[in-house]
């Protein structure tokens, strides 16, 4: 490949050359025509791309899929965009890459699906920013199609975001959903994050794996998810009783509060049941996606899906 080839495709001089990835750039600024963090821009007052109704955000007879117009979903780090390009059902866009990780993807045989381009590491640290570990990779994808609120799968476990919006917190909870097979992740379209930057590296792949159900209103939500079936059980400090005492059967809900404030009061009013998780230690509260962990284990071995 020529120099010509190798020079920057984001537009800014050339970062660094070391001959290795990596994965901060102290004086590294944004400039070029990429100017600014992809997530920090793609939030600012935007809709986020997780839909499962129109732009509109109508009613039961909308189609699913994301916005059209939006902006790509911006993916970065080895795990995020590797089981990106292993999903069929996620569309590529582009794909940088610098020397390491090019060598390492043609080493491991996996399939870019597109032609990577070339970079240096300092021009994806100046895309996203000096604190994000890239290893070298940076995807744009659309983003996923989300399942709509009657589409529930009616067995097994599914998790109910009440307006959390931290990104790493819904991240490493995306990433615990996977791991105990979770069927979906239900979440408000305001007051979320979206599903690009952060949030998909936290998740390690697991974007890809447990489906995304945005909802316009929780409320609504839950009371159709009563009505179908589900047994909703709200996690709560001050709940009724304590979760690993609750008679708990498939399909279940599960639903988290925001860090903090916890459950809305229409939202715990709405759950068939409110619990709590008791623990013998001083501190009685946990992390909300700590939180997760513990209650999807409860959930999945009260139910007989761990074997």
């Amino acid at each position: 490949m020529s120099d010509r080839d190798r020079k920057s495709r984001f537009g800014g001089p050339k970062g660094g050359g070391r001959g290795k990835d990596r994965d901060r750039n102290p004086h590294g600024k944004p400039q070029g025509r990429f100017e600014g963090r992809p997530e920090a821009r793609s939030q600012g007052g935007g809709r986020p791309p997780w839909r499962d109704r129109d732009a509109k955000g109508g009613g039961r007879g909308h189609g699913k899929g994301h916005i059209k117009g939006e902006g790509p979903v911006i993916l970065y780090g080895w795990h995020s965009v590797t089981m990106a390009l292993a999903n069929p059902k996620r569309r590529i866009r582009k794909l940088f890459v610098t020397e390491n990780a090019e060598r390492r993807l043609a080493d491991e045989k996996i399939d870019t699906r597109v032609p990577p381009e070339l970079v240096h590491p300092g021009d994806i640290d100046r895309r996203l920013g000096p604190d994000a570990v890239h290893q070298g990779l940076l995807l744009e994808a659309d983003p996923l199609p989300g399942l709509h609120i009657d589409e529930l799968p009616q067995d097994g476990v599914v998790l109910v975001l009440d307006q959390i919006t931290d990104p790493h917190n819904v991240g490493a909870i995306l990433r615990s959903a996977a791991a105990f097979g979770a069927k979906a992740i239900v979440t408000t379209g305001r007051h979320s994050p979206e599903a690009t930057g952060v949030l998909a590296k936290s998740a390690s792949g697991a974007l890809e794996l447990v489906p995304i159900v945005e909802v316009p209103n929780l409320h609504r939500a839950l009371s159709e998810m009563n009505d179908a079936g589900f047994l909703t059980v709200g996690l709560d400090s001050e709940g009724q009783g304590d979760l690993a005492a609750v008679p708990l059967r498939a399909p279940l809900a599960l639903v988290l509060g925001a860090e903090g404030k916890g459950l809305r009061q229409l939202t715990r009013e709405t759950c068939a049941v409110v619990a709590r998780m008791d623990m013998p230690g001083e501190i009685k509260s946990l992390n909300v996606s700590n939180a997760a962990v513990l209650a999807l284990y409860i959930g999945t071995s009260r139910l007989g899906l761990m074997g």
